[in-house]
């Protein structure tokens, strides 16, 4: 007698033969939500359907297949200390310039130039209150630390430079796209890239309009890559130190759904892509400090190595605005180095 085989998907025996593979039952979804999970907590590398962000054996390209399948709103996440939103501090949304898509040079009076490994960012939005549409017309304003671990318009080394940050307005496909360069990775924090998303350009002027806020995890093979290469080499040592497991942002859940794909390599540059869903119904929790956790220092002590002007709440210290030591002994005690960013 001949014995029928068994319909499989992926290695599985599928319970209901004559079924498809989603109407499989409860324990059958389990199982694979579960296996997904675990293989990118092992891999450490971006999340695009199955097919994740790898380097093949007999070359240094990254590769990966397009097209995310992880479900779910992107988390909200803090904005950090050096958003330059005015929330905190000084303000690049109000500046003539600032939507672009080139975000490598400095714009306005300022015309510093962010060297390191090219970088295209693709976010690719949808609006879950709307079945999953492309979320078309909705401002996306990016910005990220350069290859020193220094935010623009806050470090002491580039304080009168704003590159690195810039805004994008989602085409009818909802994708914003920007050219940039690889971030460092700095003291307690795994390397990424913030951004917020407002309503439409005119919303940009005050941060309170954003509707979401939340930051893209980089894959660590890139990572690895990039750090090994002339001008990062202080995250060589730090990026060895972090793990999304330990970051006080990715850590909670290995940043499953903000971990991005990658392809390219050192020379020609990498193309980072990330689906960014939000859901317009939920009350925006983004934008604040987390609570604990690693202090998130850059690689030189603070961005720079100075903490930035004024503090967390955009305060001077104490001592006189020009150069004067803050109060607190002979060589005077510097303010607090802001929290996480």
């Amino acid at each position: 007698m001949n014995r029928r085989t068994p319909r499989t998907w992926r290695g599985r025996v599928l319970p209901r033969a004559h079924e498809d593979v989603e109407d499989q039952g409860l324990a059958f979804d389990v199982g694979t939500l579960m296996g997904r999970r675990s293989l990118l907590r092992a891999a450490g590398i971006g999340v695009v359907g199955l097919g994740l962000a790898g380097c093949s054996d007999d070359s240094d390209s990254t590769r990966a297949d397009s097209g995310s399948t992880a479900e779910g709103e992107l988390p909200d996440e803090t904005a950090g200390p050096y958003p330059g939103d005015g929330s905190n501090g000084p303000d690049v949304l109000e500046e003539s310039g600032i939507i672009r898509s080139d975000i490598r040079a400095s714009f306005g009076d300022a015309d510093g130039v962010a060297e390191g490994v090219p970088m295209t960012l693709q976010l690719n939005l949808s609006d879950m209150a709307n079945g999953g549409s492309a979320f078309a017309g909705v401002a996306v304003y990016v910005w990220h630390c350069d290859r020193n671990g220094d935010y623009s318009m806050y470090s002491s080394a580039i304080e009168k430079e704003n590159y690195l940050r810039g805004v994008q307005v989602a085409d009818d496909d909802g994708i914003v796209r920007f050219t940039s360069i690889f971030p460092a990775c700095y003291t307690g924090r795994w390397p990424h890239i913030h951004f917020e998303v407002y309503p439409d350009a005119d919303a940009i002027d005050d941060s309170t309009n954003a509707i979401a806020t939340s930051q893209v995890a980089l894959p660590q093979d890139a990572c690895a890559k990039v750090y090994a290469t002339d001008g990062y080499e202080a995250s060589l040592k730090t990026f060895a130190e972090v793990s999304l497991d330990s970051d006080n942002v990715f850590g909670d859940d290995g940043g499953v759904l903000q971990l991005a794909s990658v392809t390219g390599d050192v020379e020609r540059g990498f193309a980072v892509q990330l689906a960014v869903r939000e859901d317009t119904r939920t009350e925006p929790t983004g934008g604040r400090p987390p609570s604990g956790g690693p202090g998130g220092t850059p690689p030189q002590g603070g961005p720079g190595g100075t903490p930035p002007q004024g503090g967390p709440n955009g305060t001077p210290p104490q001592g006189g605005p020009n150069g004067t030591p803050p109060q607190g002994g002979p060589n005077g005690t510097p303010p607090a180095t802001p929290d996480e960013d």
